[in-house]
């Protein structure tokens, strides 16, 4: 069991301190409630830039050069991520190297010096990353479904945003107006997770994370727009189709135990090589390659999606079966069989993640910003050990009869009708 220790900083940053037994790593942490969906039209695709700008440089690691030479100095491994949720940045070193990995940290993601001439620079390299993912069918499927879910939503917007805004729109202004208005100390979390010992007393790390300024919190997002199901089709002339079907459960997003009974479910639907989709789909049907099923809990709303890459000639009866599966255990329900297995695997998978002191950082700050609810990542494992039969049956049945749409490759709307 992880030993946790919560503390809020004089900037009002909370600092989660999660100590593991056995490990000679440590992850260091800072994440915001400051991912796509906080941006506005004209500013999509801003929270993912300037995930990349932060890494030019700060005050004492003065440019990109000096960040990636500290951290190989201190054979730490560096990155980030920008989602719609948030945005996060970590480091994970050798434990007796936390205080230097920190300080590397908190220098360049706390004290930017976001140079114009490196800004441009960066410009380039984000439109080439846009044009990697769009030349990828199964990345403009996934954008094409959130599209198709969440319509002109921020949630239904793309990451990396338009190629335009990227060339020509975004400023250094611009940018820094967003950093200031969306990264604030307030929305977000500072994580220290691994072995712990080298780090001291509190006053060093604290310090280090102190490094972000304190700012009011920024208004609350967009809440997501009601369910109205679309089919979106991008037609390309190929062999492969990469489909994605969208629903919507019953679940209320700030219920952990029912976002782990969800889980159970999507596992048991497509979450496993045991699951219903996988052995008919694949398995029995011979119609893919690959076929799974995954939850996502947005802080205000849930999705289950569906996806499939597969043989063109082969989408439609796919997509009608894998349809009529998700129907039949809406009304007959899962066997108790089945929900065993998917508990013994769901959990079981994530015990195997936690093993991971990013992972963990990962899930904790998923816990504290998305769902604001306390950090444990124990408790995550816990949940789904206690999931019953009944709650999986339950959300079984309120899954959402209508859904929408994706799908990349040579075929029309009418197609999935």
């Amino acid at each position: 069991m992880a030993e946790i220790r919560s503390t809020v900083l004089r900037n009002g940053m909370p600092l989660h301190r999660i100590a593991i037994d056995g490990t000679r790593a440590v992850t260091l942490l800072v994440a915001f409630d400051a991912g796509a969906r906080t941006e506005r039209p004209e500013e999509n695709g801003m929270a993912h830039f300037l995930e990349h700008l932060v890494f030019k440089g700060g005050e004492k690691y003065r440019t990109y050069r000096d960040v990636n030479e500290a951290a190989e100095r201190n054979g730490a491994v560096l990155n980030a991520y920008t989602s719609h949720d948030l945005v996060a940045f970590h480091i994970t070193a050798r434990s007796t190297k936390g205080i230097e990995a920190a300080d590397l940290l908190t220098d360049f993601v706390a004290r930017p010096t976001l140079d114009p001439e490196e800004l441009d620079k960066e410009r380039g390299v984000v439109v080439q990353e846009i044009a990697r993912y769009n030349d990828q069918p199964s990345a403009v499927a996934e954008h094409l479904i959130d599209e198709a879910v969440f319509g002109d939503h921020p949630l239904g917007r793309p990451v990396l945003g338009p190629e335009e805004h990227l060339s020509s729109t975004f400023t250094r202004d611009g940018i820094v107006a967003f950093r200031e208005r969306q990264w604030s100390p307030e929305r977000g979390a500072a994580f220290a997770v691994g072995n712990l010992e080298a780090l001291g007393e509190d006053t060093p790390l604290e310090q280090l994370f102190e490094r972000f300024s304190a700012s009011p919190p920024a208004a609350p997002w967009e809440a997501a727009p009601a369910h109205a199901p679309r089919v979106l089709v991008t037609e390309r002339d190929s062999n492969q189709s990469h489909l994605r079907m969208s629903y919507r459960p019953s679940i209320d997003p700030t219920d952990a135990r029912q976002r782990a009974a969800l889980t159970i479910y999507s596992t048991l639907l497509g979450g496993s090589m045991g699951s219903r989709l996988f052995d008919e789909i694949r398995e029995q049907r011979g119609l893919c390659y690959s076929v799974s099923s995954y939850p996502h809990v947005y802080a205000d709303v849930p999705v289950l999606q569906l996806s499939a890459g597969l043989e063109s000639g082969k989408c439609v009866e796919a997509f009608r079966r894998m349809a009529e599966i998700v129907g039949e255990l809406r009304s007959d329900g899962p066997t108790e069989a089945e929900v065993d297995r998917a508990r013994a695997y769901a959990a079981g998978a994530r015990a195997i993640a936690f093993e991971n002191t990013n992972a963990i950082a990962r899930t904790a700050a998923t816990q504290a910003i998305v769902h604001r609810q306390p950090v444990d990542p124990d408790a995550v494992i816990t949940q789904l050990d206690a999931v019953t039969f009944e709650e999986v049956r339950e959300i079984a049945a309120g899954v959402s009869a209508d859904f929408s749409v994706a799908c990349v490759g040579p075929h029309t709307a009418a197609d999935f009708s």
